[in-house]
């Protein structure tokens, strides 16, 4: 039986672990985190991929679990309707995701609290080391460690660092509840955006921690685009007691006096609808837009996936999606190829498609006064 070692436990490693479990192989996920990332995430569009790999689970139930907005509306700096388009799309919970997939995987396959450290490629195995000095082999070892991946340079020696691009994205997950109803009124049931000198905003509604769809019980996700300096993203790690290099903020990170500090930013710069969405968040959380292609996906023994692969901007709407699709296809060919043959159709395969969706994202930000 091929055995597979998942070096990260977000969904990502998660659709992975699921599929080639599903598919008869040993499958041991590790991730660093202690506590688990369950409620960590925020809302997810819906994307067919999505919704293919849901299919093939068995959980085409949960692909239903999701919050349609009817329509898109642009608003003007002080909160008047400019456009609005008629055009429904579906949001899902990325934690109700997150469930549903851990679900699938003996709990004693998902292992917390373990940091790997380095992945060793080989022609016979490849060989996880942990920060805590042990080691494990597998005969096959996928990266689906994300942006900080250390699987990268197993696979791209010297080439592995993402580059930041001068923005970052602030975010908050708010019951709906705590919206005032003069916000609520308009915001809820609808995908709103804002766009203003170095600042881009929208926001949605997404099911509720359990996959709640009731009003009442759903949750508004908001996400705040703003421009940010390189030497000020570092000062904001450091006075956050992060490392300067850090490129992420989880929730409860952030001081209390920074806190302020961006509700009131939000009160100067936002719609007034979106500022108090802003202000009803205690625990906003950050992430900086990078971007990362690789040269190559897959080594020998070695496969990376999802954002440890390629780093996708998120006004693509498609990181998650992708992901699902780089699930699918390794699970595919790992059942129909030699395992020698593999992983080179997976990155023939799959490196074009992340390759045109960074593209993509990057002319998306471009087009953004950021």
């Amino acid at each position: 039986m091929l055995s597979i070692g998942i070096v990260g436990g977000s969904i990502g490693g998660l659709f992975a672990a699921a599929l080639l479990h599903q598919n008869g192989r040993e499958v041991t996920v590790f991730e660093r985190s202690r506590e688990g990332l369950a409620r960590r995430g925020a809302g997810l569009v819906a994307q067919q991929e999505l919704f293919d790999l849901l299919h093939l689970v068995g959980h085409d139930d949960a692909g239903r679990i999701g919050v349609v907005a009817h329509e898109r509306i642009t608003l003007g700096r002080a909160g008047q309707l400019l456009s609005r388009d008629p055009s429904p799309q579906t949001q899902l919970s990325w934690d109700h995701l997150y469930s549903v997939f851990r679900d699938l995987l003996p709990a004693e396959r998902y292992r917390l609290g373990h940091a790997v450290s380095a992945v060793r490629p080989g022609s016979t195995a490849a060989t996880i080391e942990f920060a805590d000095g042990h080691q494990e082999s597998f005969d096959l070892i996928i990266g689906a460690d994300g942006l900080g991946s250390v699987t990268r340079d197993a696979v791209a020696p010297g080439q592995t660092a993402n580059r930041y691009v001068g923005y970052s994205t602030w975010r908050g997950l708010i019951p709906e509840t705590t919206l005032p109803p003069e916000a609520a009124d308009l915001l809820l049931g609808r995908f709103a955006f804002f766009t203003g000198p170095g600042s881009h905003m929208l926001g949605y509604l997404v099911p509720g921690p359990a996959g709640e769809v009731e009003p009442g019980l759903r949750r508004y996700n908001w996400v705040w685009y703003r421009s940010l300096r390189p030497a000020a993203l570092a000062d904001l790690m450091t006075a956050s007691g992060r490392p300067a290099s850090s490129l992420s903020l989880a929730p409860g990170d952030l001081p209390q006096p920074l806190r302020d500090d961006l509700v009131l930013a939000a009160a100067e710069e936002l719609p007034h609808q979106f500022s108090v969405a802003v202000a009803a968040e205690p625990r906003p959380f950050l992430q900086a837009i990078v971007d990362y292609v690789p040269p190559r996906m897959v080594a020998e023994r070695v496969a990376l996936l999802g954002d440890a692969a390629v780093m996708v901007r998120p006004h693509t709407a498609m990181g998650a999606a992708k992901a699902a699709g780089d699930a699918i296809a390794l699970a595919a060919v790992l059942s129909d190829l030699p395992d020698d043959e593999a992983l080179e159709r997976y990155q023939a395969e799959r490196l074009p498609v992340g390759r045109a969706i960074a593209a993509y994202g990057q002319r998306l930000g471009t087009s953004l006064p950021l």
